[in-house]
């Protein structure tokens, strides 16, 4: 096989030796080998010595890759466009983050009377830069904010209440909020949030599980919070909630854990407070429901339509739904705002936003918002019934490959779209062409792809990134990326493609991909890397791939299934070992998405594609970089230890051309992490691929 050029590093690597156990299992009648199963446990003394001899293999190899010191001061300063959220009102104050061009973190900022003031900095709080910002929510009158924050990674937030005028910290921190939602009360004195019960009450191995809705008083202990919701139901729920804007009906939808099947409950705070079923999880759909302005429910659903329709109903009868906007059948339904007696509809067309008005009255399609391009939507925002101007204006955040995300404003009045505020950095980007393409993977289905290059067409092979992640109804449409700048202003090509198991064609799209179907996410990725060798943009010697959390047991089943494939993996925060996922950290909550061990059929399922399992010795396996977060609370980093030992027991690769390797990061979990360890990761993820593809960064 002819190889992609490359810098010549280190002549010769050894690995660390790991146990290799002679362990068995008989599971349903298979036979499952786990030869590794001690590098589960991070307190082993062995195991503990095995990674720190693989963090000095990886940095031995990593710090010697040429073009690292050009391309991290690339990166940092394509990151220095900074960002600007959309923003929220509340009775004429608006809240939004912005992080600015040296900023690690976006900052939160309320602006009164035209004033601009800092409500939020966790740079200041924290200048380790561990802190992360997780969430926030401004009372109605706008003058006190809940805010959750979390440290190392952990996600485990914590609530705090301040007020907005005087900066004061009225209440907190209540632990135990991980992403919780609030609604408050008319007033500012009281809210509903989500919160675990205390762990001392349930077994120490479902402790991130047992959340209930409270509604809490500001200042009082989180002791005396009332209870709300959640006795009796599935441990595993995850719930959310909203208000109607009068304080009167408190929507709570809930689902068991990951899975796209909702309950609704809706209670009239006016009346008796008890919450009643719009909808439950058994009867098997998604169902997204809240009362709007003119006060009737509306309620966005699969029912009978798994691109989704909108559906009203009276609260005081919540169950009696009438269809007021049908399914559209070549666009998804993803979310619903009230714009001054409009309604407006955000859809996605093959993952490319797009926005529609309605007659909330006929349901009738009355006009189309005008859309600054092709890319993709972040956030719907009206004002609220105490403020008194711009009543019908709709503010929206926006990105695409060359525009960092960036607030637009519409006007109803004037069916005008103009940019608001843009990201306060600039940063001179280089030409790109983008594109979506179309192929058919190997059962015929057609697949979509987005191509990024700096030609229209290949003039020769080039080093390409493909990336996917097909998984948990989750779609990614056009977007900023400094990687994916970094990468194609180098001379690259990058690809995404739109795998089945995400949400860009409906829910019949993400079943396509889920359970006994999942090959068929594996196969649409395989595809996707056989039409860019076809159309001549890369060899298989130039072809890298990366994916993280689902998109990392992605390619680690594409470089188990197609190893002749691929020049080069990174594989970030993976789930791999599929037999027992489900024992740690939050895979219990995904056995709908995959299918369980515990279940003789499903364990079929997942041995044939479990990469753990598929990897096989006196195999030439590609290049492999494996990275992983040690305060990682959703993914266990188990997974990419056991599967690096295996490879790098396995593969017959020459290992100074196709090393395997494992980068650790402590203190920084699954999400969010500062601007500059990003740039560390990513300096280190595409040098990697860049030697292994010969691309000269």
């Amino acid at each position: 096989m002819t190889e992609a050029p490359r810098a010549a590093l280190p002549a010769t690597i050894t690995y660390p030796t790991a146990e290799r156990l002679d362990l068995v299992e008989d599971l349903h009648g298979h036979a499952v080998a786990d030869p590794y199963r001690a590098l589960e446990d991070p307190a082993d003394p062995r195991t503990a010595a095995w990674s720190a001899e693989q963090d000095a293999l990886a940095r031995s190899w990593l710090d010697a890759m040429p073009g690292r010191d050009a391309l991290g001061a690339r990166l940092a300063e394509l990151m220095r466009t900074g960002s600007v959220g959309t923003p929220v009102w509340r009775a004429g104050r608006a809240f939004y983050t912005r992080r600015d061009p040296d900023q690690d973190h976006p900052v939160l900022y309320v602006r009164v009377d035209g004033v601009e003031r800092v409500l939020v900095d966790v740079s200041a709080l924290d200048p380790t830069g561990r802190t992360t910002l997780d969430r926030w929510t401004p009372s109605a009158e706008g003058t006190r904010l809940a805010y959750q924050v979390s440290v190392g990674g952990d996600e485990h937030s914590l609530l705090h209440v301040l007020d907005v005028d005087t900066g004061e910290l009225l209440d907190g921190p209540i632990d135990r909020c991980r992403y919780s939602p609030v609604g408050w009360l008319p007033g500012g004195e009281e809210f509903f949030y989500v919160r675990r019960v205390d762990p001392a009450l349930v077994p120490e191995d479902e402790r991130q599980f047992h959340r209930r809705v409270w509604r809490h008083r500001v200042g009082a202990p989180a002791s005396d919070d009332v209870n709300v919701h959640g006795d009796g139901l599935d441990h595993t729920y995850y719930y959310g909630l909203s208000l109607s804007e009068d304080g009167r009906w408190l929507l709570v939808n809930g689902a068991p854990g990951t899975v796209r099947r909702d309950s609704v409950w809706i209670a009239d705070l006016h009346g008796d407070a008890e919450l009643r079923p719009v909808v439950l999880a058994e009867d098997g759909v998604q169902c997204a429901a809240w009362v709007a302005p003119d006060g009737r429910l509306y309620l966005r659903t699969s029912l009978d339509a798994p691109r989704f329709r909108l559906c009203v109903a009276d609260p005081a009868a919540p169950t009696e739904w009438t269809e007021l906007v049908a399914e559209d059948a070549d666009s998804v339904l993803d979310a619903v705002t009230w714009l001054d007696g409009h309604l407006v509809l955000l859809r996605t067309r093959h993952a490319v936003s797009e926005l529609h008005l309605h007659s909330p009255t006929t349901g009738a399609h009355v006009g189309e918002v005008p859309m600054p391009g092709t890319g993709s939507l972040h956030g719907l925002s009206t004002v609220d019934a105490l403020t008194p101007a711009d009543r019908d204006v709709l503010w929206f955040g926006w990105s695409d490959f060359t525009t960092p995300m960036s607030v637009y404003r519409y006007s109803l009045s004037e069916g005008r779209t103009e940019l608001e505020s843009a990201a306060p950095g600039t940063v001179a980007l280089p030409e790109l062409s983008t594109q979506q393409v179309s192929y058919r993977s190997a059962d015929g289905t057609v697949v979509r792809m987005f191509v990024v290059s700096g030609e229209q067409h290949p003039d020769l092979p080039r080093p390409t990134l493909l990336t996917g992640y097909g998984g948990f109804a989750v779609g990614r449409g056009p977007g900023y990326s400094a990687t994916t700048l970094a990468w194609v202003e180098a001379g690259g090509v990058w690809a995404h493609a739109s795998l089945r198991g995400g949400d860009e064609e409906g829910e019949e799209w993400h079943r396509a991909g889920m359970r006994e179907r999942k090959q068929n996410v594996f196969d649409d990725f395989h595809a996707a890397a056989e039409r860019l060798i076809r159309d001549g943009w890369t060899t298989p010697q130039q072809l890298s791939i990366t994916g993280g959390s689902n998109g990392g047991l992605l390619v680690g089943a594409a470089l188990t299934q197609r190893p002749e494939l691929y020049a080069a993996v990174v594989c970030s925060a993976p789930l791999l070992d599929m037999v027992r996922y489900e024992k740690f950290l939050l895979g219990r909550l995904w056995a709908e998405e995959y299918g369980s061990a515990s279940v003789p059929e499903e364990l079929g399922w997942l041995l044939a594609y479990s990469p753990y399992h598929q990897v096989r010795p006196g195999v030439e396996y590609p290049s492999v970089l494996f990275t992983v977060f040690e305060s990682d609370s959703r993914v266990d980093p188990n997974h990419a230890r056991k599967m690096c030992a295996a490879l790098q027991h396995a593969s017959s690769s020459d290992p100074t051309k196709h090393p395997v390797l494992l980068r650790r990061e402590t203190e920084v979990g699954h999400a969010g992490r500062s601007v500059s360890r990003s740039v560390g990761l990513a300096v280190d993820q595409l040098t990697f691929l860049a030697w292994a593809t010969g691309l000269d960064l």
